[in-house]
């Protein structure tokens, strides 16, 4: 019988300067995961609470004061002979001069560069959380009324969602095309990210991202889209999950969470499932199925980037 691994809960705080950079500390080569960066913080001991711990460690490590804010994700991780579940939260000020008590390496990062920093596993999803959009509409079919389609898209654009996957499999090759050059249009005016629903010819020939289906990950030797262009991967178990990872894509979408309409009577994750693939690899992961805004703060909780939903983000 395997022996249980042993469980770890760790909070660590998003510290920011004045510049909007971003505060990482490089893992010492006698620990594990030597000379990777990470967002500061520490073990929570028995008897703390998430706030007093990440303060003492703060204190300890790199001798400020802090003011402990809100949460902003909780990653389950699993890596060998142990389970972590890193909390993370939002430091809304602090005082002092951090620096490296510890003998660690300190570095401000501007936010749109962190992803070039090698990090734990458990440290790259926050790195999602802080830089990618916590929505993601996946659009409805257009049917028959595109006039009626594109009112409501319209709505959406000027409604705070700033990632959008193009979704109109009804709709034949060249209509599909059209629809995809004036939404793709639409959206950049709105400065909204647009994906295309499988189509990497035509994500490539628009300049924008694509959505890959998971019928389509296992086929792909390699990313399909320089890493300028967007590239995130519909997934439903760990080979989707793993290959997605291999791929260099952007983020993935698992579910479902819960059963919907479009997929009536299909197998379900929950949240238990959820977590159970989330802890495997290190990627933003959308959840989807049955979920809506009032879903997101329990999604962080397990470690979604956010939902991604049709109905419940569309007008």
């Amino acid at each position: 019988m395997d022996k249980p691994l042993r469980s770890i809960h760790v909070v660590a705080g998003v510290i920011t300067d004045v510049r909007g950079r971003v505060l990482l500390a490089r893992r010492g080569q006698d620990s594990d995961l030597a000379g990777l960066w990470e967002f500061p913080g520490g073990k929570r001991e028995p008897g703390e609470t998430s706030e007093e711990a990440l303060v003492r460690e703060l204190r300890e490590e790199l001798g400020i004061e802090v003011d402990v804010g809100p949460a902003l994700i909780e990653v389950p991780q699993e890596y060998p002979g142990k389970r972590l579940r890193l909390e993370v939260r939002v430091i809304r000020g602090w005082k002092g001069t951090p620096h490296g008590r510890e003998g660690q390496a300190l570095t401000w990062v501007d936010p749109a560069r962190l992803s070039r920093y090698s990090m734990p596993s458990a440290d790259v999803p926050v790195v999602g959380a802080l830089r990618q959009p916590d929505r993601y509409l996946v659009t409805p079919e257009p049917g028959e009324d595109i006039s009626a389609w594109r009112r409501a898209l319209q709505d959406v654009l000027g409604n705070g969602i700033r990632r959008m996957q193009l979704r109109a499999r009804s709709l034949p090759a060249s209509a599909y095309a059209m629809l995809a050059r004036d939404v793709a249009e639409d959206c950049r005016q709105a400065g909204v990210e647009l994906l295309l629903n499988r189509d990497i010819a035509l994500a490539t020939d628009l300049g924008i991202g694509v959505q890959l289906g998971s019928e389509q990950l296992a086929a792909l030797a390699a990313r399909p889209l320089p890493a300028g262009s967007v590239v995130g991967a519909s997934c439903h178990d760990l080979g989707d999950l793993r290959q997605a990872e291999r791929l260099g894509c952007d983020f993935a979408v698992l579910g479902p969470l819960r059963e919907t309409a479009t997929h009536p009577g299909a197998a379900t994750l929950g949240w238990e499932g959820f977590v159970a693939l989330r802890e495997q690899v290190a990627l933003p992961i959308y959840a989807i199925g049955g979920l809506t805004v009032d879903d997101l703060a329990v999604a962080r909780r397990h470690g979604a980037q956010g939902i991604a939903a049709i109905r419940s983000l569309w007008p």
